[in-house]
């Protein structure tokens, strides 16, 4: 037990919280880099279209998280937590010091790299977990995970929020307040973490112990297929409609940075509220069927703003903040119980990487269906979550229909 449960807890909850600021702070001010009438060697890179170019630049970020994960945790299994929590804290520190270069620059090879880089290292999330299960227990750590996931939630708060009130400094002002935090962050992992923590190097290599543990191994399962299709298809929606509502905003209301930043704090500020008073609380309707109905709601939302003028956009974008966070309530909590014996880091992963996965699809799909309509992507976004309901429901029909005596 450690001798310091609560700074190790919010040391955690830093790690969390700059790892989700990190990947939301772009987002806010790539849009009108990219869509801007100047052209430069950033938004017109070897002739291609900046839409195209844009929808790259989302999509690599997503890439280096994906591997990240899969990597950075079973190294502090082998390594030692303390290690690898000052490496990728100081190496995330130098990738967002080299997208500012970058965009110093206007050099759009070395800004795709930079965000590779610091998505990869920025990946270490599992790590902040392991930390709290090895050093807490109890009600403790489950206090802590508490509040790591809040941690993990606000961050897409605090990213677009920290660029849209420093970027009046400059464009790079942003990422190197990133750097300053992470530094920082890598000073109290230093103080908090004893130098002797470490975890023993014999024993099978990281690659080893990462392949056969991987969470992907789950979906030998078809139970856990089912979970990993639904939860892709809504993932996929969101996503869609998180990396591609900024754009519609500059198309349609001519936002800037700040004002695209005020309406992603806004939505984010409405789902942490509704997952602190709201989520998790016990209903007669079975987890499934809520699951479904909030998909539903989502879809909603999302096809608001893809037909609707720029006030109905904006109030369905902050009411979008509001079913999500109660279907992210849901389905964790329903996987984890049910499907536990499996290992829940195993079933935690498998849903971590469906968001990684889906992040990558999407920019991928949007940098293509952009080019013929921002709205595009965003209703592809709203079939693919009104398909994750209705998979729900049948799943929910399914569930109850083995459970009637023949």
């Amino acid at each position: 037990m450690t001798q310091h449960p609560y700074l190790l807890t919010a040391t955690a909850c830093l790690l969390a919280l700059l790892s989700t600021v990190g990947a939301a702070l772009p987002y806010p001010i790539l849009p009108p880099l990219f869509a801007a009438d100047a052209a430069n060697s950033l938004n017109h890179f070897l002739g291609l279209p900046p839409k195209l170019l844009f929808g790259i630049a989302l999509t690599i970020n997503p890439i280096g998280l994906l591997i990240g994960s899969a990597v950075i945790g079973p190294l502090s299994d082998r390594y030692g937590r303390r290690q690898i929590l000052l490496g990728t804290a100081l190496g995330a520190a130098a990738g967002h010091a080299l997208t500012a270069f970058a965009l110093v620059l206007q050099s759009y090879p070395l800004f795709v790299l930079a965000r590779f880089v610091t998505g990869l290292l920025e990946g270490n999330g599992s790590v902040a977990r392991a930390l709290l299960a090895d050093q807490l227990d109890g009600s403790l750590r489950s206090r802590a995970f508490a509040w790591l996931n809040g941690a993990f939630y606000l961050g897409w708060l605090a990213g677009p929020l920290l660029a849209g009130l420093t970027l009046g400094f400059g464009i790079t002002v942003p990422f190197w307040c990133a750097v300053v935090a992470l530094v920082l962050l890598a000073g109290l992992v230093a103080w908090v973490l004893p130098a002797a923590e470490s975890a023993g190097k014999s024993g099978p290599s990281w690659w080893d112990v990462a392949r056969q543990q991987h969470a992907l191994n789950l979906l030998q399962h078809s139970s856990l297929r089912t979970l990993f299709i639904a939860q892709l298809a809504y993932f996929c929606g969101v996503t869609g409609f998180y990396e591609f509502y900024p754009l519609w905003l500059v198309e349609v209301g001519g936002f800037d940075a700040r004002a695209i930043a005020w309406a992603t704090a806004m939505m984010c500020a409405v789902m942490t509220l509704t997952s602190a008073l709201l989520a998790g609380r016990e209903s007669r309707t079975a987890p499934l069927r809520r699951a479904a109905w909030m998909a539903f709601l989502v879809t909603a939302a999302v096809l608001a703003v893809a037909g609707g003028n720029l006030l109905i956009g904006l109030c369905a974008i902050a009411a979008f903040g509001v079913p999500h966070a109660l279907f992210n309530g849901v389905v964790p909590a329903w996987s984890s119980e049910r499907f536990g014996m499996h290992g829940q880091g195993a079933v935690m992963g498998l849903l971590s990487f469906c968001f990684c996965l889906a992040n990558i699809l999407m920019a991928l799909a949007g940098s293509v269906l952009t080019l013929l309509d921002t709205r595009l992507i965003l209703a592809a976004g709203a079939v693919l979550t009104a398909w994750s309901g209705w998979r729900f429901l049948r799943w929910d029909a399914e569930l109850q229909a083995e459970r009637v005596p023949v």
